[in-house]
This record gives C-alpha cells, structure tokens and sequence, in this order.
C-alpha cells in the first residue's frame, strides 16, 4: 500500500503489539506437556484429513487437490496471522481511503495519527478473540517467513485455547482434540475440494468492500444512527433492525445484500463442518456425545455479560446461528437427497445456497434437483 509521509491508514504493528500485550496467558503447562499437545493436534491433523475425506466424498478417490499447510500455533501466532490476512483482503479499501485523504489538509499528521488509533483498535478487537479461536482456515493467508503457506490458505489450530477449553469442560483431552481437528479439517477440504470457492469469497468481500462509505461525516452518521437502534433510543427505529449486530447496522443498502450472499456462504460452510463433525465423530472419537453436549452449552451461555455483550456488538452471535442454521440446512438435505446430492451445492457458485434456502432446504433441493435432473441415490 502507498502511505502518507510514511504513515498508513493502520499501523498493523501496532496492532499486532497491541494484541500480544493485552491478549490472556494461556493455561499453564509444563514444556513437556505443550510439546506433546503440538505433536498430538498434528497427528490428529492427518487423521481428520482420511476421516473427513471418506466421509464427504467431496475429493474422489485417487484425485489431486492443493496441499496447504496445517500450522499449531499460540494466541500471539494466531494474532500475527489474521493481521497479515486482514492486510492483505483490505488492501484496496485502505488504498482508497488513502487516496482520498492525501488530497486533505493536514493529511501526512491524520495519517500518521489514525493510523495508529486504529492499529490500536484492531488489536484489542484482536485480543479480544485471540483467546477464543480453537481453530481457523485461514482463507486469504499469504506467505510469511514465520507462519508459511501455499498463497492458497493454510489451516491454524490454537493449542492454548483447545488445552483451555477441554479443560473447562472437563472432558477427554485426546477425544475433544480429535473432534476440534475434524471439524477445522472440513473447512480445509472446503476450499481444496472446491477451487473456484476461494476466488467467489474474495470476490463478494472486495465488492462489499468497495461499497464502503469513506466520507468521515458519512460513516459517523451511519454509526450514531447505528447506536441508536442498537439501544433502542430512536423511536422510529425500524423493527427489522432487531437482532442485528452494530456492524450490521452500519453497512449500506448494497452491503446488506452482499452480507445476506455471504451469511448463506457461511452458514454452509460452518454447518457443513459441524455435519461432518457430528457423521464421523461416532466412529473414532468414544466420547462424542458428552463433548458436542457440554460444548453447546458452552456456545449458547457464553462467559459473562461482557462478554454476551461484545458479542452481540460484534455480531458474532449471528456466527452462533451460522453453526446451528447451517447444520439444519445440511441435515435436511442430505437426509432428502443423500451425500452425493447434497454436493452438488460445491458446482459453481449458482448451486450455493440462499440465505432464504438456508432456512428452507427443500427450496435449494426444488431448485438445484429440478425435473429433468439426474436423481440422487438417498444414503
């Protein structure tokens, strides 16, 4: 990116430092212990990608897909990596944005200024979720010398967070660490299995993106009236507004559109893995039952009302409902049609599913396995 007297509209060092300094330690472990937990959430690793692959069908037998890289990281790891993803995807926003300011007065100072506001925004926001993440394909990864890739993604499993997590659950550490991979490992299969998904999300964010208002006066207006449906004090708020997130509220029109494309892309993806998870995980890992029971009580009850507030701010109570929409969507539909039908949702972008047909799966079946379409074998 170009920068103004040397300044850009983030300081991502900043916010990597920012989020290192404020992110929670780990659980305590010994090194032996940290050690056995890396080497075992790698095997495990391996394992998920046979399991996942059997039990999908998404990637014949004998067939070749890119390899990427499977990363066991810790909380600073994970920041690093998702701030040089975020640099990478918002490139051009902040190209424009930057353009935009270098014509103003004062221009080099607010550069260098904001900048490292937002460089400290980010990393609170990053700190924030460092100690929450169990794992991440990380879709729009480029190479780095300390957390290499294939320029195609690459899969971070965070070993203090699934230590943290089995813990409090008081569950089997070797089974929840099995389960936790197989479901990170779908996600990897997603987007090897499917070379055109990748492209398609990039694509529908850069335009949400470039949709983006960059008038300062625009985008403050848009947060006030934006706070001011989230608290309920604007009297002819509209009630559509209920439910949605702050971020939500404060996009454009046009954005809406794009984010209801994406929140269907999304929930397939997450119900997928948690289908796939839940299909294969009788099979290998013994205690499955206690661990999905006691970890959606977890998902539902979160930490506190801080952080059911933050949440709800953030909008990641709507990734809540992605996992268990998601998951009904795929439920039904292959419970109608079968795996193999159900696949066909993988085709090309036209065969993903709505945000309508997510909440209606016979409607997808209707239209995707018309009349004159081949049947699917049901399972």
């Amino acid at each position: 990116m170009t920068s103004i007297g040397g300044a850009e509209m983030v300081d991502w060092n900043l916010a990597v430092a920012t989020a290192t300094r404020l992110v929670r330690p780990g659980p305590e472990v010994t090194r032996d212990e940290a050690r056995a937990v890396v080497a075992e959430l790698r095997r495990h690793a391996r394992t998920s990608e046979r399991h996942v692959r059997e039990f999908t069908r998404m990637i014949p037998e004998g067939s070749s897909v890119p390899d990427t890289p499977v990363l066991v990281v810790d909380r600073a790891g994970w920041v690093k990596a998702n701030v040089a993803g975020f640099r990478e995807l918002l490139q051009p926003l902040l190209g424009k944005m930057q353009d935009r300011r270098a014509g103003a007065t004062g221009g080099a100072v607010l550069g260098a200024v904001g900048g490292k506001v937002t460089g400290v925004e980010l990393g609170m926001l990053l700190s924030f979720l460092a100690s929450r993440v169990l794992g991440q394909y990380e879709t729009f990864a480029p190479v780095t010398r300390d957390l290499p890739g294939a320029g195609g993604g690459r899969l971070l499993l965070v070993a203090p967070n699934i230590v943290h997590v089995e813990r409090e659950l008081e569950v089997h550490p070797h089974d929840f660490r099995l389960w936790v991979c197989l479901h990170e490992e779908t996600h990897r299969t997603q987007f090897t299995a499917v070379p055109w998904l990748r492209e398609h999300l990039e694509g529908e964010i850069q335009t949400f993106l470039g949709a983006t208002e960059v008038d300062p006066s625009t985008v403050l207006e848009r947060i006030r009236e934006g706070v001011q449906s989230f608290v309920g004090a604007r009297p002819d708020a509209d009630h559509g507004d209920e439910g949605r997130s702050l971020v939500e509220l404060v996009q454009t029109p046009e954005q809406r559109e794009i984010l209801g494309r994406l929140t269907a892309v999304m929930s397939l993806l997450e119900g997928h893995a948690d289908f796939v998870m839940d299909g294969v995980g009788p099979q290998v890992v013994p205690s499955v039952a206690e661990i999905r029971e006691k970890f959606q009580q977890r998902r539902a009850s979160g930490a506190g009302r801080l952080d059911a507030a933050l949440r709800k701010l953030l909008g990641l109570d709507a990734k809540l409902r992605q996992y268990r929409d998601g998951e009904r969507f795929v439920r039904a539909v292959v419970g109608q049609v079968g795996m193999d039908g159900f696949n066909r949702v993988w085709t090309s972008p036209n065969t993903l599913p709505t945000k309508a047909e997510i909440a209606s799966p016979a409607d997808w079946v209707a239209r995707v396995h018309r009349k004159g379409s081949e049947p699917s074998e049901a399972e």
